[in-house]
């Protein structure tokens, strides 16, 4: 049996608690359940199960309140006592605790034993980037709007429009699901064709992200229909079905193309000071170990935002050597325009994915150039050139500052 622990560390309000009490109430309570009251025979034979308290620290965090107190709190449980799977991991460490007052899970530390169950992506950024051929810039991505109530021939007409202005990456919207208008197998046969007819004219390959739905127990046939049908890409709204449904979709050895993960249901989790799963847990740690090759969250720019510190950390958990698994693309999303572009390099640098849906489509000039717009965008950071200087002999990126202005801070 395993002699390996892995970590949890809480964030606890309480403005009466005994902190330390308290750690060693949740390192003993949620494994052997008493300790004290046991005799000696059987704390020899339960010991290896026991949780131990690692840390017990104050945390102050900004604004705090005369009289609120909070501590940051590191549990190690025993690898022994779950399965090496997520959802075992989560309940063992969070589940009943979850509703024991103002506490927040900020993080997990796994073991490497309980890590090496997890192959983790695919693909990762190294592997997306040898799909595209692209390996000197970010990658560019646009978002299909309006797809509610549309047949095939108006989707593949706006997919074609998108893929015209040279994106690297198309993904559905996430709200697309199994519809007699444009059914699985039918939606990507017409986008794929679109993509093809594309790439005639731009020269550039471009992965297509079918939105993965059904029933659970329907995923992996669901996703091995869409890719016979022609589909180099999924998306996948992770946190509707479970981690575990990601890790068994990434390791399937018939489902070779890379994963996109929607952070759908994700403000029901992360944004509470006293509640709840960290973002960079939530969207980073957890979306990685998972298998998730490219992983969406609200930027700190746009129309959801997020604190940017707790963006960048969300990027760090998915870029870090620290885990074994390959590292996966931040994708920074919701209300990005091409005048947001300087800032998203400059926070991100290179290793990020340019994700937009209104910035592409609410370009004066129509979808591609929307997509033309980002890309000389992309190349005007790179070259050293600011965007409105840029913008004097590129029409597209032009038009875009006019439409939405370029933001310095």
């Amino acid at each position: 049996m395993s002699n390996s622990y892995s970590h949890a560390t809480y964030r606890l309000y309480d403005d009466k608690a005994d902190f330390d009490k308290k750690a060693q109430g949740i390192a003993v309570g949620l494994t052997v359940g008493s300790w004290t009251e046991l005799p000696e025979a059987a704390k020899d034979e339960m010991r290896k199960h026991l949780g131990q308290v690692i840390s017990v620290s104050p945390y102050e965090p900004e604004g705090v309140q005369p009289g609120e107190r909070y501590a940051d709190i590191t549990i190690a449980y025993p690898d022994a006592n779950f399965s090496r799977d997520i959802p075992a991991f989560l309940v063992t460490a969070f589940g009943k605790l979850s509703m024991d007052g103002k506490i927040k899970l900020i993080d997990m530390q796994p073991s490497t034993e309980f890590l090496s169950a997890f192959r983790g992506p695919k693909f990762g950024i190294q592997g997306v980037r040898d799909l595209l051929g692209v390996h000197d810039r970010p990658l560019v991505m646009s978002i299909f709007k309006s797809v509610i109530g549309h047949d095939l021939a108006n989707l593949r007409e706006q997919f074609l429009q998108q893929a015209l202005g040279g994106v690297d990456l198309i993904k559905d919207d996430e709200i697309l699901f199994e519809n007699p208008l444009t059914p699985l197998e039918k939606r990507v046969e017409a986008c794929m064709s679109a993509a093809r007819e594309a790439e005639q004219v731009t020269g550039q390959k471009l992965l297509y992200f079918t939105n993965l739905t059904g029933s659970t127990f329907q995923l992996k046939a669901n996703a091995k229909r869409a890719i016979a049908a022609g589909a180099n890409g999924l998306l996948f709204n992770v946190l509707a079905y479970g981690f575990d449904a990601l890790a068994e979709l990434a390791a399937d050895p018939d489902i070779n193309v890379p994963i996109a993960a929607h952070p759908a249901m994700a403000g029901a989790l992360y944004p509470s000071l006293h509640h709840g799963i960290s973002a960079p847990l939530l969207l980073g740690k957890l979306m990685r170990i998972a298998g998730a090759d490219l992983s969406l969250f609200p930027s700190p720019y746009g129309s959801v935002v997020m604190p940017k510190a707790e963006n960048l950390a969300v990027m760090e958990a998915l870029l870090t050597p620290s885990l074994p698994q390959k590292q996966t693309f931040p994708v920074p999303s919701a209300g990005i325009h091409p005048g947001l572009v300087p800032l998203i390099m400059g926070d991100f640098g290179p290793e990020v994915v340019v994700n937009a849906g209104g910035g592409v489509h609410g370009h004066p000039g129509g979808s591609a150039d929307g997509g033309r717009a980002f890309r000389q965008a992309v190349d005007a950071v790179r070259s050293g050139t600011s965007l409105e200087r840029y913008a004097e002999d590129h029409e597209q990126l032009r038009i875009a500052i006019e439409r939405w202005g370029v933001r310095t801070s």
